[in-house]
């Protein structure tokens, strides 16, 4: 094969390595939920398929956890997650949580407010745009939207 032949056929292989990569999750994380939440459970079965392991706490009011890493108000859900020095508010959609720990913004967290049918743990068909929010010291602005 020529010195042609050889470099288009890397520049192929990179190419298609580059669409397929992935930003690596955190091996861990640490739930907050209400005992009774099922799509809390689902959404820690869902994040264990992508291989990170998930320790799920429902024995502490979740309320302070939220105060507790700067959650602004009105921006919650039904858990908060700790995983890889941020706080994950809700059924966050994967493809955010690869974009966060991708880019590694200046940031206390991300979000998506209440229970959006769709989303990870959330039965049914996407409804609308997801709109995931990035918080620090109680203000939001918006991360992306999906």
């Amino acid at each position: 094969m020529n010195r042609t032949g050889s470099t288009l056929l890397l520049s192929a292989a990179l190419l298609l390595g580059a669409g397929t990569a992935q930003a690596a999750l955190p091996d861990e994380a640490t739930l907050f939920k209400n005992p009774q939440c099922g799509c809390c459970d689902e959404y820690a079965r869902q994040l264990e398929a992508r291989g990170v392991t998930v320790k799920i706490v429902d024995d502490i009011e979740v309320g302070k956890i939220k105060q507790r890493v700067g959650l602004p108000y009105g921006l919650g859900s039904c858990h908060t997650l700790q995983m890889g020095g941020y706080a994950i508010e809700g059924h966050v959609p994967f493809e955010a949580l690869e974009k966060l720990f991708e880019e590694r913004p200046d940031t206390r967290g991300i979000g998506l407010a209440g229970m959006p049918i769709g989303t990870p743990g959330m039965p049914g068909p996407k409804q609308g745009d997801w709109n995931v929010y990035q918080f620090r010291d109680g203000e939001a602005s918006p991360f992306m939207t999906l």
